[in-house]
């Protein structure tokens, strides 16, 4: 099994980190990704959206997701890559891969850590808008997203 969770400022590319997580493997037969992108505000006023964490605490909490989803479904492979920074809409800010031999396991996964990582990942976030800044509170569907999964 290998797993892999990773914060970071940079960028990165979606192809080569799947292509790196199944590399030389021949007992995977399905792999899910998703690939979660900083989206403007309808009016397009978001300039930046900012994240911040501690980064043994978030790599403590995101490392504890990933090994529960391995508990729960029979993956060969998993990547939790988050960035943190400065990040602006339409770029890239994070990435779920889950690998198993199968593809309900793989499906089901992804969708427990992305419901994971958006309602408990300790990042505070801040919005950057071209009325000021604001912190993001916590959205009630996010938290309702975890009920299907205890």
């Amino acid at each position: 099994m290998t797993m892999t969770v990773r914060l970071q400022i940079a960028d990165f590319d979606p192809s080569t980190e799947t292509d790196a997580l199944i590399r030389g493997r021949d007992d995977i037969g399905a792999v899910v990704t998703f690939t979660g992108i900083v989206r403007n505000r309808d009016d397009g006023s978001l300039l930046a959206l900012e994240l911040e964490h501690y980064p043994e605490m978030t790599e403590r909490a995101l490392a504890a997701i990933e090994s529960e989803a391995r508990a729960r479904w029979n993956l060969r492979a998993s990547l939790v890559l988050h960035r943190y920074g400065r990040i602006r809409p339409g770029e890239r800010i994070m990435m779920v891969a889950t690998a198993s031999g199968h593809r309900k396991d793989a499906f089901e996964a992804a969708e427990f850590l992305m419901d994971y990582l958006k309602s408990r990942a300790p990042f505070w976030k801040k919005e950057h808008t071209t009325s000021g800044s604001q912190w993001v509170e916590a959205r009630d569907a996010d938290e309702d997203a975890l009920g299907r999964w205890t």
